[in-house]
């Protein structure tokens, strides 16, 4: 089981910004749209915010452990076009960005997490070893990753993509009650990602929402990694109950992600090849 800890880190300069990113028309934004839930008396140590990008309606999620003397943090599932908006408000904040995580190899939008590592040295980059995609640590079902004296559990969900994994806050009296779930697009509210796709399969993703999601308290907060219809957060028991599609059998989930009839993913082709890459394909041609 590998255990990710803190490490002394430090925090670089939010003023340069390069090249790639001017070309990509980033701005700093004082305005930050974010959601905040209210938990018990036991999580008094968490910090967490839920931020948003409209053009691919994708949540990126900032936890920190503010009891720890250095505020250690980390975004979930950071988008490129936001990186500007996040650091900004880790900054503001006081804390200490150590992680920048993915839940899966995107198919649309490129991810913020190699861009970060250009602006705030000692960052490091996190996602699945099954999404054979590059970053710093590569993760597995069951690893930890702590950021202070709190932590994430690893849970792998594949389905949507091969590589997909959850992210679930700590099952201990330390840990922030009730317990937190970022099922990136494995479960969404009321819904889920499409299997059609990336090494997708629809046995595969009931069986891991089902298994490593569905098992979880039913009081667990669900946070995906995107919304179309403006929720911000369910719950296990919620979805047990009311999930369109994950509350019928397999057989009958199966039919119905067959028969979506999505359309082909108009980012697809530039975002997972850049995602493979932490998404800095455009820097990684550069230097070639």
């Amino acid at each position: 089981m590998l255990r990710l800890s803190l490490a002394p880190l430090r925090v670089g300069s939010f003023s340069a910004m390069p090249a790639m990113a001017k070309a990509r028309g980033f701005r700093s934004h004082r305005m930050v749209k974010c959601y905040s839930t209210s938990f018990g008396q036991s999580s008094k140590k968490l910090l967490f915010r839920q931020l948003f990008e409209q053009e691919s309606s994708t949540y990126t999620y900032l936890l920190a452990d503010v009891s720890h003397p250095d505020k250690p943090a980390l975004l979930i599932d950071p988008v490129d076009k936001k990186v500007e908006r996040d650091l900004s408000l880790v900054k503001e904040l006081g804390l200490k960005l150590i992680y920048a995580m993915n839940t899966h190899v995107h198919a649309d939008h490129v991810t913020g997490t190699g861009l970060i590592k250009t602006k705030v040295p000692g960052v490091k980059s996190i996602i699945s070893k099954m999404s054979k995609s590059k970053a710093d640590l590569l993760v597995e079902n069951g690893d930890k990753i702590y950021f202070g004296d709190l932590y994430l559990e690893v849970r792998a969900t594949p389905g949507h993509t091969i590589g997909c994994v959850t992210y679930v806050t700590g099952d201990a009296p330390d840990q922030p009650e009730p317990r937190m779930a970022f099922t990136g697009d494995a479960l969404l509210i009321r819904g889920c990602g499409r299997t059609d796709f990336q090494g997708g399969c629809s046995h595969q993703l009931y069986n891991s929402v089902h298994s490593q999601i569905f098992t979880l308290p039913k009081d667990t907060l669900i946070y995906p990694a995107h919304d179309y219809k403006g929720f911000t957060v369910s719950t296990v028991g919620e979805e047990m109950l009311y999930n369109p599609r994950l509350t019928k059998d397999e057989e009958t989930f199966k039919d119905i992600m067959e028969n979506l009839n999505l359309s082909y993913p108009k980012m697809i082709d530039l975002a997972v090849p850049a995602n493979m890459v932490c998404g800095l394909q455009d820097l990684s041609a550069k230097g070639a």
